[in-house]
């Protein structure tokens, strides 16, 4: 999309091999476990702070805690019961815990 110079990638997954610019990734908690990642919406602003090892939404708290009031859980919609994906989905732990099998 060429805006690797001028828009960073913030993600809780993982990276392709094509990745450009400057990243922040397997961001915790994730947006299914309803971390913060998960309220970020189209034209919200945040900021990396590398020294300090910190990125913040910069959106209000009212807006951040309104935004949680309508979050749901998402639904896991066209996966195989009993496929490979379905049940890495349901039986592999977040990032922060190694990601392994629980």
């Amino acid at each position: 999309m060429g805006l690797g110079t001028s828009v960073a990638l913030v993600t809780d997954g993982r990276f392709s091999g094509a990745t450009q610019g400057a990243c922040v990734g397997h961001v915790t908690p994730e947006a299914f476990l309803g971390g913060p990642i998960a309220f970020v919406e189209e034209g919200d602003t945040i900021a990396i702070d590398i020294p300090a090892g910190k990125i913040d939404l910069t959106v209000s708290p009212d807006v951040i805690e309104q935004r949680k009031k309508n979050w749901r859980v998402p639904e896991h919609t066209g996966l195989k019961k009993g496929s490979l994906l379905e049940r890495y989905r349901r039986l592999v732990g977040p990032d922060t815990r190694g990601a392994t099998f629980e």
